[in-house]
């Protein structure tokens, strides 16, 4: 990459691993059901989510609305947190395709939600209230730092909506990271969730392409909710190739990307004029508030971008920065020093 792009974990070019297996994939006919190699990613995203069956799906907002649309019918009600990738950032998609209702409760900084404020949100069985259906969490958080739910928090989730007869869905687009961060297995982040969906193209690296898994009756209704949003296609076995690549070459070095996250966070905690709360770097994504009064973060965002180094604005004073595969201890260094040059 000819700059150091710390945008997101999205801007990652594929493997030659995975450049070869794209080029060399068997393939077939996925709407048949027919393509070897979607039908191997979906066996081996299944098996390492411990669930049933799986379903090769094009991004990770149509993988999110898909699985909204199962568990729920038009008019029912989702509990979901105020800052939720699905709640912010895909388009209403919930309500304007779905026709589902999204009830938002207070995200706590660490991307959890209470229990007291899920079960508050519950609606009473009352003819002027939509139904409530679904519990949406995410794992790891986005807007709450790239931090991971743990274990024990999902135990208690899954508790919760047994006792109130709620399904759970989980925003996994980095749950790899989650488990990388925590030490624990994907499969026992989600045990008993009754769906999950994960990106290939984030922090895995893989061109295209996010998973969702669940019960083998899950994931035939998910089917059909692919087709009815064009998400089916054909010799969909070139990209899956490349996901299968990602499941068994890059989650196992998500590490990395979280000790180099911590290490920029550090070194531009020194810097005068960056702030960044470092107990809350818990994975890739390291969030840097702009204390220097003279710059705001889309100044500083230009100035970096000058020199090479390119990261996202969030608002006035908040700048993303997120580390993946092409982020070396080198890129952090001198990112560190490009930071230190823009804001002096």
């Amino acid at each position: 990459m000819d700059s150091i792009d710390l945008r997101s974990d999205t801007v990652t070019c594929p493997t030659e691993a995975m450049y070869n297996a794209m080029a060399t994939a068997e393939v077939g006919d996925d709407v048949f059901g027919e393509d070897p190699t979607v039908n191997r990613l979906e066996a081996l995203a299944a098996e390492k989510l411990g669930k049933q069956a799986a379903l090769f799906a094009a991004s990770g907002t149509m993988a999110n609305l898909i699985c909204q649309m199962v568990h729920c019918q038009r008019g029912d009600e989702m509990i979901v947190g105020d800052k939720a990738h699905i709640f912010y950032y895909e388009q209403g998609g919930s309500a304007a395709i779905a026709g589902i209702h999204p009830r938002t409760a207070p995200n706590q900084p660490d991307g959890s939600i209470d229990l007291e404020d899920i079960e508050a949100a519950v609606r009473t069985d009352n003819v002027h209230f939509p139904r409530s259906r679904l519990i949406a969490l995410e794992n790891t958080h986005n807007r709450c730092y790239g931090t991971p739910l743990t274990v024990e928090y999902m135990k208690q989730v899954v508790d919760l909506a047994q006792r109130l007869n709620l399904k759970i869905h989980v925003d996994g687009a980095r749950i790899f990271n989650a488990a990388a961060a925590l030490n624990v297995s994907v499969a026992k982040l989600v045990d008993r969730v009754d769906s999950v969906c994960f990106c290939l193209s984030k922090g895995l690296a893989a061109p295209v392409g996010s998973m969702v898994c669940g019960s083998a009756d899950f994931i035939k209704e998910a089917r059909r909710a692919r087709k009815v949003l064009g998400g089916a296609m054909r010799q969909a076995g070139v990209l899956a190739a490349a996901g299968l690549v990602a499941l068994n070459d890059m989650a196992g070095r998500l590490v990395q990307d979280h000790e180099n996250a911590a290490t920029l966070a550090a070194r531009l905690n020194r810097l005068p004029g960056l702030d960044i709360d470092l107990e809350k770097v818990k994975s890739n994504i390291v969030y840097v508030r702009i204390t220097a009064g003279h710059l705001t973060a889309a100044q500083v965002v230009q100035r970096l971008a000058k020199k090479g180094v390119r990261v996202l604005a969030l608002d006035k004073y908040r700048i993303r920065i997120v580390t993946h595969y092409h982020i070396t201890k080198k890129a952090v260094l001198k990112t560190a020093d490009i930071f230190a040059r823009v804001i002096g």
